[in-house]
């Protein structure tokens, strides 16, 4: 770690962060990264020289355990610690990740209003001049090539960058698995497969394709452009999200393929963080019609794997108001599926969504609960459950939202499976 002062700026190269994803209640940093100190801020840099996180420290800021952190996609995301109270019921994790596009929130609160949130993003920008007014001067190596890299990337770069991230992987991936909050959502997208099985009638966030399987050649050549896309930048990720919205389907080559080529290229035994992540959406018919041999596969695979299946609801009128070409029979075959590779797979967890919201039919989230309870006569810790919300004009109603969560609360402590709400992140 070197440290350098100029006047009201500390600039911190090489810093470490933890090595491990945690649940902790309090600001933290992982991998290595750089550190610009001012009076009123705290800026921090990927290993590209990229603005990765800003935290204020004067007394405007909304609170001095909150955040902002910028994705790869180029989104802001607000890092809302909501009180602590029962944030951690609700989502799994300590904090609520506040996001600056349309999604499915039912907190009701909205940091990017605030002046001191789009100020700290503005100040990032305006420190870009400061930075290089010092590249004149006299400088170690290492601290010059960091502000070239800084200051090269401004506003216009970062954008046009994430322009090309998602050209080079066929489009954006409008919904991340609600299981990548286990790595911070910090994964790298390689696409298996485009399309869908159902394009289901209330699903706003698939493409309307139907399922095709991209070509090992198309897929290692991802590979290739995503090593050189993140470039040093590599080290600070273990993850990958193979997509887009039913992996599963791809079958047991591809997904070998995929996993084997991403770790052997990424180069993630090397990685700055310990231990390796694998993601993915599956379907109902793709886990039922998955055989043994797949999932004996992934469990030999360097990584921990979940995998996240779209259930919905196993109330027959409910999938028919979802416009959901299943069956009660199917989902519970599903599910049931879904608890025996829990049981049998140490690095494999299958998870699960079902719909949410006021507006389902009152036997919606009874048939749930009935289901989860014929099948499981105790408390589970693996098999996480999540309840992604319906957001409609009724719905954006700040009491109808917190009658939500009341509901969400109700339904939590009667599961027999850890359940959450699934807050949808796009990449």
């Amino acid at each position: 770690m070197e440290s350098y002062q100029f006047d009201n700026l500390t600039i911190t190269l090489n810093k470490e962060g933890s090595r491990e994803f945690s649940k902790v209640s309090y600001p933290i940093r992982y991998g290595r990264y750089a550190e610009i100190k001012t009076p009123e801020y705290i800026f921090q840099y990927n290993l590209k020289g990229e603005i990765k996180y800003i935290q204020g420290r004067g007394q405007g800021w909304p609170h001095p355990a909150e955040w902002l952190k910028r994705t790869v996609a180029n989104d802001w995301i607000y890092y809302w610690a909501g009180g602590y109270s029962s944030v951690y019921d609700f989502f799994g994790e300590h904090y609520i990740p506040c996001l600056s596009y349309p999604s499915n929130p039912i907190s009701g609160f909205n940091p990017f209003e605030d002046s001191a949130v789009s100020s700290a993003i503005e100040a990032c920008q305006e420190l870009l001049a400061q930075l290089a007014s010092l590249t004149s001067g006299s400088l170690s190596q290492g601290l010059r090539d960091f502000l070239v890299l800084v200051t090269e990337s401004d506003a216009d770069t970062l954008r046009l960058r994430s322009h090309r991230l998602h050209k080079l992987i066929g489009g954006r991936v409008t919904v991340l698995p609600p299981d990548t909050r286990h790595v911070d959502y910090e994964v790298i997208p390689i696409i298996v497969a485009d399309g869908c099985l159902y394009n289901c009638g209330f699903c706003r966030v698939k493409t309307g394709q139907d399922f095709s399987p991209r070509a090992k050649r198309d897929i290692l050549r991802q590979i290739r452009e995503l090593e050189d896309f993140y470039a040093q930048d590599l080290r600070n990720y273990n993850a990958i999200f193979l997509g887009h919205h039913d992996a599963l389907c791809a079958g047991k080559e591809l997904l070998e393929f995929a996993a084997e080529r991403a770790y052997e290229v990424f180069g993630f035994e090397r990685s700055n963080l310990r231990g390796t992540y694998l993601f993915l959406f599956g379907s109902v018919d793709s886990l039922i019609n998955s055989e043994d041999a797949l999932f004996d596969l992934l469990e030999g695979l360097p990584f921990s794997t979940y995998i996240n299946i779209g259930l919905e609801s196993a109330d027959t009128a409910t999938l028919a108001a979802l416009r959901k070409p299943l069956s009660v029979e199917t989902v519970g075959e599903a599910f049931a599926r879904m608890l025996d590779i829990n049981r049998r797979h140490e690095k494999i967890e299958v998870t699960a969504n079902f719909v949410f919201g006021g507006d389902l039919p009152r036997s919606h989230m009874s048939s749930f609960l009935d289901l989860a309870r014929n099948r499981l006569d105790r408390f589970y810790s693996k098999g996480a459950i999540y309840l992604s919300p319906l957001i409609d004009g009724r719905t954006r109603d700040k009491e109808a939202k917190r009658g939500m969560l009341r509901r969400f609360y109700e339904i939590k402590t009667l599961s027999p499976l850890p359940t959450f709400l699934y807050l949808i992140q796009r990449l």
